[in-house]
């Protein structure tokens, strides 16, 4: 058996893990391993490693081939009940707090809450898709990808389109107070479900990049928590506009690299 190391140099959250998955999930490979931290991906495999990539060349991910060398390692099976089960509890954490933010943000004027929102929901659709991907042809999978792409894309234009009318339009100042308590609310569920992927020990790849995917979610509500206090010290809309739209460009970007997969 064959392993084949790629630096990919994009590759840094749930989202890149997935595209590249379903990319490579026609080709013949014996396991995918997944280093997010470094940016590396490890194909073991028999034969040439030239069809995986060409493969990666077309995600435009910045991929590379470092080595391929012959390899003894042995493929552990792993428990994926259980993993299935805590993705589970993760995606519904997330789901939840889309729906509490949304709802608070509206009323709070507050489009840092409404974007967090959005990138959470973004985030249990990477969830909901990995759950679903398994056990499905390759086809399905891309036709999943390209129906969540297509949303969160919806989502992102309707984002930047509201950002745009409350930066031109004379708009009451955000709810500095509701900003800072929702947001605090979702550091806690997102504080939860870090700590619930840590416990489970696990060193699956797609679980490392779960772990990684809620911390940069932690960075979002920290975020908006400081946008809120600012809000507070300037009695001005703009600090709470400009979070908005830095997240929305968060989910666009998502929603386009999984479009491109899917052409």
């Amino acid at each position: 058996m064959k392993k084949s190391t790629f630096h990919i140099s994009k590759m840094d959250c749930p989202s890149e893990e997935n595209l590249i998955r379903m990319k490579l999930d026609g080709l013949h490979f014996n396991k995918l391993d997944f280093d997010i931290p470094n940016r590396n991906l490890y194909v073991f495999h028999e034969g040439d490693s030239q069809p995986f990539s060409y493969a990666l060349q077309e995600l435009n991910l910045g991929s590379s081939l470092i080595e391929t060398e012959e390899t003894q390692d042995v493929i552990i099976e792993v428990d994926h009940l259980s993993e299935k089960k805590l993705l589970w509890t993760v995606l519904w954490i997330n789901f939840t707090f889309f729906l509490v933010e949304i709802v608070t943000g509206f009323f709070s004027r507050s489009m840092g809450l409404v974007a967090d929102s959005l990138d959470m929901l973004a985030d249990a659709i990477v969830y909901g898709l990995s759950l679903y991907a398994v056990g499905h042809s390759v086809g399905r999978k891309k036709q999943v990808a390209k129906l969540s792409g297509y949303f969160q894309m919806a989502l992102a234009i309707f984002g930047f389109a509201e950002v745009i009318r409350r930066f031109l339009g004379v708009e009451e100042i955000p709810q500095f107070q509701t900003m800072i308590i929702i947001s605090l609310f979702a550091l806690v569920g997102n504080a939860i479900c870090l700590f619930l992927l840590h416990k489970s020990k696990s060193q699956e790849a797609h679980m490392k990049a779960s772990m990684i995917f809620t911390s940069n979610d932690v960075i979002v509500n920290i975020g908006v928590i400081l946008a809120g206090i600012l809000v507070h010290f300037t009695n001005s809309k703009y600090p709470d506009l400009i979070v908005g739209s830095v997240v929305f460009y968060l989910v666009a970007r998502g929603a386009l690299r999984i479009l491109k997969l899917v052409k």
